[in-house]
């Protein structure tokens, strides 16, 4: 069996490394001109679903790495003011595993052919039942199956399911990276919790490693090679529905709605680092129509793309990548049909991918008051 993957996100990379060490060849197709050529976010809490899924994708041999890398973390998600006085709660206090989104896709890339530079264009299925993906500027690729995990602009979802496409809520965010430095201890109660200035929320998030992630990988799996970095604390303003950057920097549109907060706050933008702070929106994507069984799916933000006021984007994606993994070796292993096992994986994704969005929807209001739900 052959995958085609479009897309190296952490879904279709974890879903590729799982085919791979399942001895199913995997190919990933990625539109951007290079690995790193643009922002890929911050830390991202794990729940025990989500870290299992990245654990049952990845070799043995890396869990100990991947225990190393990660942090456990419980948040009380509190309420403060912009002087940090707790003024109310959330709700019930949030555990899980801490990861950095950039650490965790270099692990899942180690080892994997992806094909940067490599926009899909459209995709035929052939008269024999496989699927022949077509790109603007490399040659056409034929497969098994064809999964798209190219995000909430999917090129492969605008032609398995045209009618399914982006809710634009309305709401912005910036988010950026500062050093975490003896300076900020002061703001530990506030990680995890959301600070309710005037229509705008800023939240906080700590990401301390075990071990700094290359020393890590160059004592336990020398045959990985993962990013330099240090401990930092992951900020994100919510700016309300009608907010406007006012062309300012992503930084300096933050410190502009920051009068009279406290001085470790404001320390803690100031200090951040410009090249890392960029202003994203929030839109979701719903699971509706089933499209016609075929050699052609879908996994993670292109067919269920949640509001990240839920937590559960990136835990969601990779239950897919481990429940699609799951069955094609299935299929593999001749004790079901291809087609038979991807439309299990896709009632079973339906149905928790739909709720996955519903769910970070409900929470949106506390954080960003106005937004479009609909």
């Amino acid at each position: 069996m052959r995958v085609s993957v479009v897309g190296a996100g952490l879904g279709g990379l974890a879903l590729a490394q799982g085919l791979r060490g399942a001895g199913i060849e995997a190919d990933v197709f990625e539109r951007d001109p290079g690995i790193v050529a643009r922002f890929q976010g911050y830390r991202l809490v794990l729940n025990p679903t989500g870290f299992q899924a990245v654990r049952d994708c990845l070799p043995t041999r890396w869990h100990p790495l991947l225990d190393e890398i990660v942090m456990e973390a419980s948040a009380e998600q509190l309420v403060l003011d912009p002087q940090l006085n707790e003024i109310g709660r959330l709700g019930a206090g949030r555990t899980g595993i801490v990861v950095d989104r950039q650490v965790l896709r270099h692990l899942l890339l180690t080892g994997l052919t992806v094909h940067t530079d490599a926009a899909l264009t459209g995709y035929d299925v052939l008269p024999d039942g496989t699927v022949r993906a077509r790109f603007a500027h490399r040659d056409p690729a034929t497969a098994d199956l064809l999964v798209g995990a190219d995000g909430v602009t999917s090129a492969v979802r605008g032609v398995l399911s045209p009618r399914t496409t982006p809710t634009d809520t309305g709401v912005r965010f910036v988010i950026g990276r500062t050093p975490l430095t003896d300076e900020f201890a002061a703001l530990s109660k506030a990680y995890g919790s959301k600070i309710a200035g005037d229509g705008v929320s800023l939240l906080l998030g700590a990401m301390r490693f075990r071990t700094p992630p290359k020393q890590a990988a160059e004592r336990l799996a020398p045959d990985v090679t993962l990013p330099d970095i240090g401990d930092y604390v992951r900020w994100a303003m919510i700016l309300p529905s009608n907010g406007s950057l006012e062309n300012l920097t992503a930084q300096d549109a933050v410190l502009s709605r920051m009068d009279g907060w406290h001085p470790q706050l404001r320390a803690l933008i100031e200090q951040a680092d410009p090249d890392n702070s960029t202003l994203l929106s929030i839109r979701v994507v719903k699971p509706a129509e089933r499209w016609a069984p075929g050699p052609v799916t879908l996994l993670g933000d292109a067919i269920h793309a949640t509001s990240p006021t839920g937590g559960n984007g990136a835990n969601t994606a990779l239950r897919d990548a481990d429940l699609l993994r799951r069955r094609l070796i299935e299929a593999d292993g001749g004790s079901r049909d291809l087609l038979d096992a991807v439309g299990d994986y896709e009632r079973q994704m339906f149905e928790y991918g739909a709720e996955a969005v519903r769910s970070s929807l409900e929470r949106l209001p506390a954080f960003a008051p106005g937004a479009k739900l609909s």
